[in-house]
């Protein structure tokens, strides 16, 4: 199979699987190595995304997907075909980042760090299939671990977990900010009775 037959082949495979297709299934399809098989569907979505296509090739933590480009979606919504994004709070995207930087990570490593309980927000991104259970830890208790997914990936056009960039002190000072604003929102929701103890409403 020349490279022309090898670059028809993974389009046919990407436009009709609809989702990320990894190096070593590319291989398979195309009856050669991994290697091979990477080397040409990059190739391919070098020369792919420099044309006018309304679609574009990107690539997923060594995996590659053909999806539709955001300039067009104005002609996709006129026909209700809009791809549907999460709607992210600042409580779910300072979640969100805990765990793409820290990961894998435990529920209870995330609060530790946000300072807060992170059960609904935790609950929340799996929802959204931006997070996942990806093991668990191996330590007392066995609890889940947990990771991103290919979709947060996709939302947010980053390659692989170690491609995301560098965050800075100051960003980490806000995330700081907002849980500690975070818990005192929920603290309010406490009274104190007239012997002084507190009271959840």
């Amino acid at each position: 199979m020349n490279i022309a037959e090898m670059h028809a082949a993974i389009e046919a495979v990407l436009f009709a699987t609809g989702r990320a297709v990894s190096a070593g299934e590319l291989g398979r399809a195309l009856e050669t190595d991994p290697a091979t098989a990477r080397r040409a569907v990059r190739l391919l979505a070098e020369q792919w995304n420099e044309a006018p296509h309304g679609t574009m090739i990107i690539e997923l933590d060594d995996a590659w997907q053909m999806c539709t480009r955001q300039e067009y979606y104005p002609q996709l919504i006129a026909l209700e075909l809009q791809p549907t994004k999460p709607k992210l709070t600042d409580v779910l995207l300072e979640t969100l980042s805990v765990i793409a930087y820290k990961q894998p990570v435990t529920k209870t490593e995330i609060e530790r760090i946000r300072g807060v309980n992170s059960d609904h927000a935790v609950n929340r991104l799996v929802e959204f299939r931006l997070v996942q259970e990806v093991g668990r830890a191996k330590i007392p208790g066995r609890p889940i671990l947990f990771g991103t997914t290919e979709e947060f990936l996709r939302l947010f056009g980053v390659s692989s977990p170690e491609t995301l960039p560098e965050i800075s002190p100051v960003q980490i000072e806000d995330f700081r900010a907002e849980a500690e604003a975070e818990a005192g929102e929920s603290g309010e929701e406490d009274h104190e009775d007239g012997e002084g103890t507190k009271v959840g409403i």
